[in-house]
Formats: C-alpha cells, structure tokens, sequence
C-alpha cells in the first residue's frame, strides 16, 4: 500500500486497486492533484486485508486483476457490509462485466481509458453518498444505544406505544398503575431525545432503513476463508 493517509484512521479517501502500476500512478496523481487523499492497493487481495468498518472514502476498482477479479473484491465487500461505494473500471466496450459489476453492487463504471475530468467528478460523487451513508450508520447506531439503555418495561411500553394504545389502555393491558405508565413513558421520550410517540416512531423507521441497506460490522474478519 502507498498513498497520503493511513486507511486505519477514518480519513476521507479514495482507494485505487488497480494490479498495473502505471494505471494507479496516474489515478493517484489525477485525485491528488484534486486535493483529495489517495491509497493505492495493488491487489484486491492487499485491499480486502487492509479493510476494515472505520474505512472511510470510496473505492476505485480494476475488474481484471490477477488473483482476486474486481467483482471478486465488489461480493467481498457487499458480504461484510462495506459503506464504501466503488467506481469499477472496465476495458473499452465491456459492456456485459460492467453490467455485471453494477449488478454486484458497484456504484457506477468507467470505461479506460478514462476522461480525467468525468472520473474525478464520478468519484467526488461517490464521495458524497459515502458521506451521506456514514451519517445514516452513525444515527442508526445511536439509536440501538438508545434502544439497548430501555428497561424490559419499558421496552413493553414502548412496543404498545407504537401500537397506538393509550396510556390507560397500557396500564390496564400489563397490569401496572396509570401513573407508572406515564412515569415509563417520560422516560421513553427522554431517552430517545423526542416529544411524542409518533416522532419515535419516525426515528426508529430510519434505523430500519439502514439495516435495509446493510450496516458495516463492528469486528471480527469478514474475509477470512
């Protein structure tokens, strides 16, 4: 690996694999001449050892490479729940593997050779949905901090919150006295930094979404064998 920032820190960057030297010098020349970070992996292989969920940036991919291919590295990353979105760089008229690669999750191709211009502005775009991904990952997991700080009751409460019930059809519901509902669902609200029920309910229906989307793990190797 080469490149101006250490992909273990959370640095906003772009990750050129490509296995020809002469393509990932020009790459990195190209972005950091824009003014944006820039690592280089000569394998997918270098890459997918270096991954990790603190990975911050986009990906910049050759799908020919020796050993691993670079829809070998896109079914990687999309199985261990990579947020970075990749930009695949196919041979002039491959259409079928560039179709293949969108197919597998890539978020755009680029024919070589490539349009200095065009590609820069494709990977600032890919930057800033990485940026918008990050953000929705954070708030999905403060929300499940919220969710795991709730008592057993009060998750009880909650869940017939949600349902629509009223505090005195929840007290009467699981057998608790209507001032102890109200004192469990203060708490609930204040927990979750909301005002009513129905802007809970919105919260906790964007941490769905996320998980929709795929959430990058906490640890472990998702690429061991």
């Amino acid at each position: 690996m080469n490149g101006t920032t250490d992909p273990g820190t959370g640095d906003i960057a772009v990750h050129v694999v490509d296995d020809d030297p002469a393509i990932r010098d020009s790459l990195a020349w190209l972005l950091t001449s824009c003014g944006l970070l820039v690592t280089v992996w000569a394998s997918g292989e270098d890459f997918l050892a270096a991954w990790s969920a603190a990975m911050r940036g986009c990906v910049v991919l050759d799908v020919r490479m020796g050993g691993l291919s670079g829809l070998d590295v896109l079914a990687r990353l999309a199985a261990a729940g990579s947020l970075l979105p990749v930009i695949v760089l196919t041979g002039h008229g491959d259409v079928p593997l560039a179709v293949r690669s969108l197919k597998h999750g890539a978020f755009d191709f680029m024919e070589k050779p490539f349009d200095p211009a065009e590609l820069t502005a494709r990977v600032r775009a890919a930057l800033d949905l990485e940026t918008r991904r990050h953000a929705d990952h954070l708030q999905a997991r403060d929300l499940h901090a919220r969710l795991d700080s709730l008592s057993p009751r009060e998750r009880e409460v909650m869940e017939l919150m949600l349902g629509g019930s009223l505090n005195k059809q929840i007290a009467d519901e699981i057998g608790i006295a209507l001032r102890t509902v109200e004192l469990h669902r203060a708490r609930i609200l204040e927990k979750f930094a909301v005002r009513s029920a129905v802007e809970l309910a919105g919260r906790l229906a964007e941490v769905r979404r996320d998980e929709r989307r795929g959430g990058a793990p906490e640890a472990g190797d998702p690429f061991a064998d």
